[in-house]
Formats: structure tokens, C-alpha cells, sequence
């Protein structure tokens, strides 16, 4: 390994799932310069988030912390910039940092990004056309609205600031782009995409949500039917039938969700070119990201924060010509937990006591641990606000998942205060990887379950959500 400390471009989208990138074999999506970073690096088959909802990941990201630690559990629940995170370790030991994009974090002075040198995020969720910016300065920074399409701005603001380092320092940037969330607003280039062709349907697009707990068929957003008239760019005519609602939707909503990535791809490209062009290539970390899945029809749903999988699980690609061997492929289990240690670790940087993520750099080596995780705790907090879904935890191994339904929210800010009869779910994801088949209550699973049970409490134990945890009897 060499001793060289590497730059380091973080770049992560919102609500990207990893079945909408041609790398992870998307049915629907080509993304040529993302796909770049993982025909030159490693492409990680599993990785996880720990709560899929944007403030909770993004808190976790940088902190390396689960969100019982980082207390960012819900959109409500903003990080306090006072909290250790991986910038500020780098920083301190002489990185220039930046962040340029979407922060979702909370504004003003006590919400606002600490520990970089230069920022100018996005307040809220931004907009997709003619934005406004929060720049770096006094209370919280100062607004000012910037011309033109978010995500070639964001870029834009990458690439001056790459031109203008001081290059006898190491950076580590931030590059973060609002798309593709919600309400996918295209730019006029891409505009012109799939105007004459079908996009495939997802396999569970009519999924009636039989023989799954209730909180399923209770959740709020159903393509279609919960979408509002900013997401198809027209009025909905809520009196087809449902199904016939579920298929007209989805081509409107998932053609505009493509196009808005086609903006991210070229403009990741920008920045891989300028790389390369600057001899940054060989000693920059490069790493594509988002801050969860989503759901792209699947389940007949749009959004994201259930434990299934398309919600669960986040693309993860990495590219350091360094150390990772070209076109590799990894199926260890890896979390957002574990970014901030990877970063520090590449960067020489000791791994702050609090953090509770591992750096995942022997698996960029091709080694994987003895005592690699073989099994994650995720949980999601924030009960029936925006969409209806309910407080949940669980635990994935690489065959199963327990999911466990407190439907409380137990006094969390963001939360809309109803509690209902506790559920459990596991599915057989060898047997059944699209989680229609809820196997909990069979008794050729008994077994599984009690194990399972087990696993999940001593996770909990582990990460310290044991005093949060709804008691399961």
C-alpha cells in the first residue's frame, strides 16, 4: 500500500437506486460515466444504508454514527455541527475540504456545515431550475439565487474549486447532487428522452400486498395514486382503476426520474475528465454514492424509508487506482456507517473512538476479515409522517430478513403520534428476493426466527439501541 495520502471525491446523488445504473445491470437505465467508476475500480454488491430517509443517512455518513447516537432520526431532527465528523478529522490533519450541493441537514448557525474550508449547499430540498444557494459566511452563510440547472451547477462550482486549490494540499470534496429526488424536473438537454418508447415495468409494479404485515398496504405512496400533479407535470385522473392508474404513472414518473440522472451521469463524467486531464486520477478516491435506495415502481411504490430492499440497499462504487484492481467486484456487506473510517483510514487518519463503522480498505484489497459483518441492523423512525410507513427495525443477513414493526413513535420529533398492533416479517430472500412471501408465522421457520430474534437483540446491544428498542417480549 503506499504511504501516499490520496484525494478524496465523495460524490453522492438523492434517491439513486442502484437498479437505475447500468453497472448494477439496470433493465431501464444506462449511466456510461458512472459505470466508468466501476469498470476502473469496485463495485460493491451490498451495500446498506442504516435508515433510509435523506437527514438520517447523510447525519450517519458524516459521522459514522447510527442515528440513536448522531440523534438525527427523522427530517425533523437536524445534526448539530458541533458532532465530530470525518471533514473535520481531515481537515485537522491538513486536507482542503469542501462541499458543494445538497446538504439536508438543517440552516443557520447551528445547523450549517462545519469543518470545511469552502461551502455552498442547498437550503431544504432545493430547486431543480434557477436555485438559490447558501454560501459560506456569518449565522449560517449567506443566499443567493444562481441561473441556470441545479446539477450542472453544482458542477460547475466543483470544477472552479478544483482549478483554484492550492495542489500542495490533499483535498477531500464533497460533490453532492439534489437529483434525482422528487419532483423530477429535467433540463431541456434530456427533456427529449423516452419520448417514444416504453421503459420496462418492475416484476411487483400490481403488488396487492398480500401475505404482508399491514403496514405495507398502508403506506402512502402508490405510483399514482399518492403522487400529486408536480410529479407527473399534469393533473391525475384518480378515477381509473387502480392498476390502470399504476401503469399510466409509472411512464410519466419514471422517465422524468431517468432523464434527471442522465444530467448526473454527464456531469460526473465532466468531473472524471477533468481528473484525468489534471493527472489527478492515479491518487484520487473517487466514490459514487446515494444517500439510500428508492423504490422505481417496485411494490407499485415510489420513495423509499421500508427495510425492503430496494429501499435498503444504496449503489456503492469506488475507484483508486492505487489499491483497487480495475472491473473488481465485491459481495461483503459494507453500511453508510462505515464511510467516514474508510476515508480517515485511506487518509492516514486515526478512526475517532465514537465512530461505529469499520473501514472497509482490505475489501478494495481483495482481502475480506474472518470477522467481517455477516448481518446489519437497520431501523427507521420516522413513524407515518410524509407517507404512512410505520416505525420499524431489523436485521439482514446475506439469506434472510426480520423486519419488526413497533408502529410507535415513541416521542420522536417528525412523527405523527398513533400506535397499532406490533408486526413481524421475514422473508427467504434466497427463495423469495422480491419479499412478497412473508414466511414468519410458517412453522418450517422456526427456527430461523428464534435465531434471527436472537441476532437482532444482540445487534442492538452492539450499536447501543438496546434503551430505544420497543420491548418485543
Amino acid at each position: 500500500m503506499s504511504d501516499v495520502r490520496p484525494n478524496i471525491l465523495f460524490i453522492m446523488s438523492d434517491d439513486h437506486a442502484s437498479h437505475a445504473m447500468s453497472c448494477y445491470g439496470s433493465r431501464i437505465n444506462k449511466t456510461p460515466n458512472l459505470d466508468r467508476i466501476a469498470n476502473e475500480g469496485m463495485l460493491f454488491n451490498n451495500c446498506f444504508c442504516t435508515n433510509s430517509i435523506c437527514t438520517p443517512s447523510r447525519a450517519t455518513i458524516l459521522t459514522g454514527t447510527y442515528n440513536h447516537v448522531n440523534n438525527v432520526t427523522t427530517l425533523a431532527t437536524h445534526m448539530d455541527n458541533r458532532l465530530q465528523t470525518f471533514p473535520k478529522l481531515l481537515k485537522e490533519a491538513g486536507y482542503r475540504t469542501a462541499i458543494f450541493g445538497k446538504w439536508h441537514l438543517g440552516q443557520g448557525p447551528d445547523h450549517c456545515p462545519t469543518g470545511f474550508d469552502d461551502w455552498a449547499v442547498l437550503p431544504g430540498q432545493g430547486l431543480y431550475h434557477n436555485p438559490e444557494f447558501i454560501f459560506k459566511g456569518p449565522d449560517g452563510g449567506e443566499r443567493h439565487t444562481v441561473k441556470g440547472y441545479v446539477t450542472d451547477i453544482i458542477t460547475d462550482m466543483i470544477l472552479d474549486w478544483l482549478e483554484s486549490r492550492d495542489s500542495e494540499q490533499p483535498f477531500c470534496l464533497l460533490y453532492h447532487h439534489k437529483a434525482p429526488h422528487r419532483a423530477w424536473e429535467p433540463d431541456e438537454k434530456h427533456a427529449h428522452m423516452y419520448l417514444n418508447e416504453d421503459i420496462p415495468e418492475p416484476d411487483t409494479l400490481y403488488d396487492d400486498y398480500s401475505n404482508r404485515a399491514s403496514a405495507a398496504a398502508a403506506a402512502e405512496m402508490r405510483v399514482g395514486v399518492h403522487m400529486r400533479p408536480q410529479d407527473m407535470k399534469c393533473d391525475l385522473n384518480h378515477t381509473l382503476p387502480e392498476d390502470d392508474m399504476r401503469k399510466w404513472a409509472y411512464q410519466r414518473y419514471i422517465k422524468d426520474y431517468l432523464r434527471v440522472i442522465a444530467s448526473v451521469d454527464d456531469n460526473v463524467g465532466r468531473v472524471l475528465d477533468y481528473l484525468d486531464e489534471n493527472g489527478l486520477t492515479e491518487n484520487t478516491l473517487v466514490i459514487y454514492t446515494s444517500d439510500q435506495g428508492f423504490f422505481l415502481g417496485d411494490h407499485g411504490w415510489y420513495d423509499k424509508r421500508f427495510m425492503y430492499e430496494e429501499s435498503l440497499r444504496m449503489p456503492f462504487i469506488v475507484r483508486y487506482p492505487r489499491e483497487i484492481e480495475a472491473g473488481t467486484v465485491n459481495d461483503g456487506m459494507i453500511l453508510n456507517t462505515d464511510f467516514a473510517p474508510l476515508f480517515l483510514d485511506l487518509a492516514g487518519v486515526s478512526v475517532s473512538g465514537d465512530m461505529q463503522g469499520r473501514s472497509i480498505r482490505p475489501l478494495l484489497n481483495g482481502q475480506m476479515p474472518s470477522d467481517w459483518r455477516d448481518a446489519m441492523y437497520y431501523r427507521y423512525w420516522m413513524h407515518k409522517e410524509h407517507h404512512n410507513v410505520y416505525a420499524h427495525y431489523g436485521i439482514r443477513t446475506m439469506r434472510y430478513k426480520l423486519i419488526y414493526y413497533y408502529s410507535d413513535p415513541l416521542g420522536q420529533p417528525g412523527t405523527i403520534d398513533e400506535t397499532y398492533e406490533p408486526e413481524w416479517e421475514l422473508f427467504d430472500l434466497a427463495k423469495d428476493p422480491c419479499e412478497l412471501n412473508n414466511v414468519y408465522a410458517d412453522p418450517a421457520y422456526a427456527d430461523v426466527v428464534r435465531e434471527l430474534t436472537q441476532r437482532l437483540h444482540e445487534l442492538q446491544a452492539e450499536v447501543g439501541d438496546e434503551r430505544y428498542a420497543k420491548d418485543v417480549g
